[in-house]
């Protein structure tokens, strides 16, 4: 049977186009936390949460969590909200301006990112206030996601990825229990006395 190569090529053609090219898709970025208790490595979702995600890496490649801390815990034993949740916060700092605009407020209904176990969010006040200041949720913590009741607004906080490497570092920090008096009564036992510094953050 004679086969015809020009029309053998054209059929070729419209399978790769069908198929794609071939080329695999483009890795997540990851972040490492370097702190003097251990590395965490966090992986984002830019897909799920393009906004969330490149405001954090802006962070990241200006070097403005270079100095950064993780100054808060919070746990069932020391938490005044409802529900309670498991969380380590961080960032800047508590005293320190963020040096760039807030972002629009991407709800876990949008982004299908829901606060379980090692994800990282955004902490805020009003919707489209988060900045510079993000948590890593220490098991499932449904009151954060959007409908949840921890904030009186209902619309939850914008997780944009998760931990893949160094939960037993985040684990130890929430463990922590020296903490200094805090200027609002919400905050009181939830402070670091000595903050965990981040001693890099490489992309």
């Amino acid at each position: 049977m004679r086969v015809n190569l020009a029309m053998l090529a054209v059929l070729c053609t419209a399978l790769v186009a069908a198929c794609g090219s071939g080329d695999k898709p483009e890795a997540a970025p990851r972040v490492t936390l370097t702190t003097d208790r251990g590395e965490i490595v966090i992986e984002l979702y830019t897909e799920k949460a393009p906004v969330t995600t490149a405001n954090f890496l802006a962070y990241v490649e200006a070097g403005h969590y270079d100095e950064g801390e993780i100054y808060r815990v919070v746990r069932f034993d020391n938490d005044r909200g409802d529900p309670k949740i498991n969380v380590i916060q961080g960032g800047l700092n508590l005293d320190q301006a963020a040096p760039l605009p807030s972002i629009e407020h991407e709800t876990t209904n949008k982004t299908a990112i829901l606060h379980t176990d090692g994800v990282i969010s955004m902490a805020r006040l009003e919707p489209g206030s988060a900045a510079s200041e993000f948590f890593i949720s220490i098991g499932d913590n449904p009151g954060l996601d959007y409908g949840g009741m921890r904030n009186p607004d209902k619309q939850g906080f914008a997780a944009f990825g998760r931990v893949i490497q160094g939960m037993d570092v985040v684990r130890e920090i929430h463990a922590l229990t020296q903490t200094v008096p805090a200027d609002d009564p919400y905050f009181e036992g939830q402070i670091l006395a000595e903050p965990v510094k981040f001693r890099a953050v490489i992309k």
